[in-house]
């Protein structure tokens, strides 16, 4: 998707976004006729007019507030999205935007909620010219938007294109080794260093979260860590951000029992996708911050010599595990990967996860579930930042009471804590990986979709990147 700033309206076909009917006088296109048309068409619910003038269309947003400005900007989003499909109808190749409301960042939203909308994944589709997309361009006049808002808007649309393919890739192709590479790319062409360890250098480091889960797998492990790290930056210390990447999970022995359970599992490594595609656009929109990303990866299979239930492995940070569960795999990974972070002497520690069903159960693919040890201030600035994004939060408790139910008889822990509080024993598990300040988000019910909802479309979603980025692009701030 190309963004541009034009000194004239050009082209065609031009939305206008209006809060206020009497603006219709300056749209120049209209006839007396086509406004008096607009004006009664607004006096109803209708919000969003499309007047065809044969060699064009003027598309009319009437911008309501809402109760809440994060409610409006996601009704403007929402509008960007039924213009997405407006131009697929219509077979438009480029719009243009001019804002004519008092929202000053009209433009710039509605925007992104179209060329989030527009985005498909056909790489394995033979009829893919025939159903691709036709919308490639969206221009906006000079008094609409900023040329920064412009060139955060493409960053931002591409870092969740990246992020949205990464998942929808298949793992007969996206394999840890293949992720890896992917990643590799994504520093090579953003400007971060990429270092990937691989099975052996694994090993020796003893990673024994990474190295059990593996053991079932054909295919070895990957463990890659970004780093970004600017000629001036804010923070004392690094943020270090964790994504799980189980590219593909069966379960292991204890193998997913309900239908249909397996079909989305390639999205068990969207936190990978995640957090390496938010160090991409970081990295491109030169946010003054030290940042560094981990990444393990591997899928969870019962073959080879798979680790089984009852087994007691030793963790990279010595702490022994009790298996009760091979489908509570990505806690063993991550454990690992938050063990190393601590190199680090991070500022604040972010991981990001397809962890547990419950977390998906309780808030299901509206909001994202956390829990940690950041301190209050920075819990606000995340509630704050995921309401500007619509990507909310509902923060769990992390009482010791929940510690207690991952207590093993013959280990230091173990990894599941039984039929209750399933989401927040996985965060109880975590935190015993860690010794700094430390947020858990369990992404499972928002990062994959079966159907497009507005913007949001069908297979994975890049949700969470959006939030992120709004909390670092305000980090430190007062």
């Amino acid at each position: 998707m190309d963004f541009k700033i034009i000194q004239k309206p050009s082209g065609k076909n031009h939305l206008y976004i209006i809060d206020d009917v009497k603006a219709l006088k300056q749209v120049a296109e209209l006839s007396t006729a086509e406004r008096s048309y607009a004006e009664e068409t607004f006096k109803g619910e209708h919000t969003l007019l499309t007047i065809n003038h044969y060699k064009g269309f003027s598309f009319i947003y009437l911008l309501k507030n809402k109760k809440t400005d994060w409610q409006t900007n996601e009704a403007c989003r929402k509008t960007g999205a039924e213009m997405q499909a407006v131009c697929k109808k219509y077979k438009l190749a480029e719009l243009t935007i001019t804002n004519m409301s008092k929202k000053t960042d009209a433009a710039y939203i509605l925007a992104e909620g179209l060329a989030l909308a527009n985005y498909q994944f056909l790489k394995y589709r033979s009829d893919a010219k025939k159903i691709a997309n036709t919308l490639h361009t969206i221009s906006f006049t000079k008094q609409s938007i900023t040329l920064k808002e412009v060139t955060q808007l493409g960053i931002v649309t591409e870092a969740i294109y990246h992020a949205r393919t990464f998942v929808n890739e298949p793992v007969n192709y996206m394999t840890a080794v293949q992720l890896a590479k992917e990643i590799n790319q994504l520093g090579k062409e953003a400007g971060f260093k990429v270092t990937t360890l691989n099975k052996a250098q694994i090993e020796k480091e003893k990673m024994g979260g990474i190295l059990a889960v593996n053991r079932g797998s054909q295919e070895p492990p990957t463990f890659t860590v970004m780093e970004y790290k600017p000629k001036k930056f804010i923070n004392k210390k690094p943020i270090v951000l964790v994504g799980k990447g189980v590219v593909y999970d069966t379960g292991g022995l204890s193998l997913k029992p309900t239908a249909a359970s397996m079909d989305r599992m390639k999205s068990d490594m969207s936190g990978a996708a995640l957090v390496s595609c938010t160090m991409y656009a970081l990295s491109k929109m030169q946010l003054p911050l030290h940042v560094i990303a981990l990444v393990p990866a591997t899928d969870n299979r019962p073959g080879e010599n798979a680790y089984t239930p009852g087994d007691v492995i030793t963790m990279y940070s010595g702490k022994t595990v009790e298996v009760l569960n091979t489908d509570a795999e990505g806690r063993l990974i991550l454990g690992d990967a938050l063990h190393w972070a601590k190199r680090y002497s991070p500022e604040l520690v972010m991981d990001f996860a397809t962890l547990t069903g419950a977390a998906s159960v309780a808030v299901g693919e509206h909001g994202i579930v956390c829990m940690g040890t950041a301190d209050d201030n920075i819990k606000r600035s995340f509630t704050s930042s995921g309401f500007r994004q619509y990507e909310r939060l509902v923060e769990y408790p992390l009482w010791d009471e929940y510690g207690d139910m991952i207590k093993s008889d013959i280990a230091d822990i173990k990894n599941v804590g039984g039929p209750s509080g399933g989401a927040i024993t996985a965060g109880k598990f975590l935190e015993h990986f860690t010794d700094y300040p430390w947020m858990h988000f369990d992404i499972a019910g928002v990062s994959f979709t079966m159907a497009k909802r507005n913007y949001i479309t069908q297979g994975g979603t890049g949700y969470g990147i959006r939030f992120l980025l709004d909390f670092l692009s305000n980090y430190g701030k007062a």
